[in-house]
Parts: C-alpha cells; sequence; structure tokens
C-alpha cells in the first residue's frame, strides 16, 4: 500500500506560481535532497521501510537503508523485491550490522544528505548530533507516552475495545502504543472493570498460534519490561494476561499487566516501557485531564473520547500531540496520514505528502523578463 501510494504521487508533486512583482515570473520546484538514510527500528520493519524508503525513493533520492540488527531480513527481502521490480541498480542500497557500526557510521557519512530515523530518543539523540557534523536535516520519529482521554459521555461500547487494543498490539512494542488511558471519574470504575475482565481474557504464546500477545522481541526488551514491571511494587495491579501453559520454555514472555490509580507523575506514567503494559488514570474535569495528557515529555498520539463537540475541537487543539483521535485510535493507520510527534517523539512527518515534502528540498525560482 505505501509503495502504490508513493508510486501514484511521484508525478503529482508540483511546485507553486508566486504572485510578485509584475516585472518577474517566480515560482517554485520540489527537487531531492540526493542521498538519503534511513535507519529502520524493528518493531514493524516492513511498514516504515515503506513509508521512508517509499517517499524518498518517490522524489527521486538514492537511498541507503540500515536496518535494525534484530530484524534484517525484512530490509534485504525488500531490497531483493525492488530489484525484481526493476528499481534501478544503486537507488536502494542495505547495509546490515549493528547500530553503534553500520548506523553510526551512515548517520555521520558525508555523503548522506538526509537522514531518517524511527527508535529510541537515546539514539535520536546520537543520530541528530552526528548529522549535525555535516548539517544535515534529519526526521525523527521517536518514542511515545500517548494518552487515550474517556469522558463521561463517551461511548464506551465503542471505546472498549480500543482501549486495550492500542495497548496491547504487538506486545506493546510500538511508538504509538496508549499506555496512558485517563478516565473521568463518573466512568472511571466501569471502565476499570470492562478492561479488567477484557485483560482476564488475553492470552500470551507463540506468536504462529493463535493467542492474544506474542513474545517480545528479545531478552533485553523483556528484562527492560519486567524492570518497569517492578517499578510498579507500590501500585494497585487491576488485572494480567495469563501466558499458556504450553508455551515454550524461554520465551521472552510478558504478562499484559493493567495498573489502576496511577498517579500522573509516577514512573510507569510518564516513561515509555515499550511492552504490554498499561496505567488508569482517575480526572475529574476537562482541565485536568489536559494537564495530565500533556504532563510527559512525549507528543506522538492521543485520543479523545466523547459526544461533546465543542470539547473534541478545543482537546484537538490543546493536545501536545502530532496525531489527535476523537473517538477512535489510529483510524486505521492509513498511507495517507502525516505522522510524527513533538517534543521528545521527535520533529518531521512520514507518510502522506508530507513525508514527500520531507525528502526533498524547495527551490525558488524567480525569472526577470522586462516590463
Amino acid at each position: 500500500r505505501y509503495m502504490e501510494f508513493y508510486g501514484g504521487a511521484a508525478d503529482k508533486i508540483m511546485g507553486e506560481t508566486i504572485p510578485y512583482l509584475d516585472a518577474y515570473t517566480v515560482y517554485t520546484l520540489r527537487e531531492p535532497h540526493g542521498v538519503t538514510g534511513h535507519i529502520i527500528p524493528w518493531n514493524y520493519p516492513m511498514q516504515i521501510i515503506g513509508r521512508s524508503v517509499g517517499a524518498a525513493l518517490a522524489m527521486g533520492n538514492a537511498c541507503v537503508l540500515k536496518p535494525a540488527e534484530d530484524a534484517c531480513l525484512t530490509a534485504i527481502a525488500f531490497a531483493a523485491l525492488a530489484q525484481e521490480a526493476g528499481l534501478p541498480a544503486g537507488a536502494l542500497n542495505v547495509v546490515t550490522g549493528l547500530g553503534s557500526e553500520a548506523g553510526s557510521a551512515l548517520a555521520g557519512h558525508s555523503g548522506i544528505q538526509h537522514l531518517s530515523f524511527t527508535g529510541s530518543v537515546g539514539v535520536g539523540k546520537l543520530i541528530q548530533t552526528a548529522a549535525a557534523q555535516n548539517c544535515v536535516p534529519v526526521t525523527l520519529e521517536l518514542g511515545g507516552k500517548s494518552p487515550q482521554i474517556v469522558f463521561d459521555d463517551a461511548d464506551l461500547d465503542r471505546a472498549l475495545p480500543f482501549l486495550v487494543n492500542a495497548g496491547i498490539q504487538n506486545a506493546g512494542q510500538t511508538c504509538s502504543a496508549s499506555s496512558r488511558i485517563l478516565v473521568q471519574r463518573g466512568v472511571y470504575e466501569e471502565v476499570r472493570s470492562r478492561m479488567v475482565e477484557a485483560y482476564t481474557r488475553l492470552t500470551v504464546g507463540p506468536a504462529l498460534s493463535d493467542h492474544t500477545l506474542g513474545p517480545l522481541i528479545s531478552i533485553r526488551q523483556k528484562a527492560l519490561v519486567n524492570g518497569f514491571l517492578e517499578k510498579g511494587h507500590d501500585l494497585t495491579i487491576a488485572a494480567e494476561g495469563q501466558i499458556v501453559a504450553d508455551a515454550p520454555k524461554g520465551g521472552n514472555y510478558v504478562r499484559p499487566t493493567l495498573f489502576a490509580e496511577v498517579p500522573a507523575d509516577h514512573s510507569l506514567a510518564q516513561d515509555e516501557i515499550f511492552g504490554p503494559v498499561q496505567v488508569l488514570i482517575p480526572f475529574e474535569n476537562e482541565a485536568e485531564a489536559l494537564k495530565i495528557a500533556n504532563s510527559t515529555n512525549y507528543g506522538l498520539v492521543a485520543a479523545v473520547w466523547t459526544a461533546d463537540g465543542g470539547r473534541q475541537m478545543r482537546l484537538a487543539k490543546n493536545l501536545r500531540a502530532g496525531q489527535v483521535f476523537i473517538n477512535n485510535y489510529g483510524a486505521g493507520g492509513g498511507v495517507e496520514l502525516p505522522f510524527g510527534g513533538v517534543g521528545k517523539s521527535g520533529h518531521g512527518r512520514e507518510k502522506g505528502f508530507e513525508a514527500l515534502y520531507g525528502f526533498s528540498q524547495l527551490k525558488t525560482v524567480a525569472a526577470w523578463h522586462g516590463w
């Protein structure tokens, strides 16, 4: 879908004519950067390759793709398919290796004219610092601590599947995972009860079996998530899913865990966990909900569940997030929708036509033709 979208858009990017002095004709052109670097994470490799490399190729760039060491075969398969489809030699190049070696070399290479990185805040800072040495523009899509805000007048039958699924999809290993569920006091107990019921039905097991969640990507990631769970020893665990009895020994399985009555400033409500962990946070009114929602360093996604049209518009305007969803979460994740964050969630946009603008540079032409 990404390649179809950007393939179809390649001949539809136009500049604009700018009204100016009578003796001039002024217009703009969109041109490729040249060689673009793409450092891709392990959690959704094919999708992120499509939205990043697809847009860059459509704008005429040559791409150097560095996949995560935990998921490099996807990039190699993608390159083989691109070659089979007739992509010119040299238009797409895959470099595998460790981030500290291959990724670092790519980020600091003087032959790269634009960098795109999806991953953690810590590595994103290193990427941006390396790129700055060559004055190279960077698109960063980093972490998130995305809230869903549920008001008393919300359609709970519609909201509940989104509240749960947005936190456990891909075992919570999603930058846009909804790890904070803010609920107005009037419906807090009902939302809690229904989420607890949903959690008790969640099962964890081999990814190719009929279970809700599969394992985490690595032992390292499992240890990281378990470390956060230990930080919640002072909190109330409202519900947990179950690891199936026949799960292979040694798998990186973590029970999906729902915490209740979590203070907004607690580590589990502030830090990205990147695992199947959600927190329930009660609030009294709209002002408090907005304050809590905007209280983290992240700003990737937010959702508002309410029937009040005025409240919908106020929060859409005032929430500190790159995407705000009203009475839904994710809107299907379509390629048409620009995606990116603010604050420590990064800057720049991928997906949609905005990605095409990011993977190109603007040139202004002013032609004098006399009076």
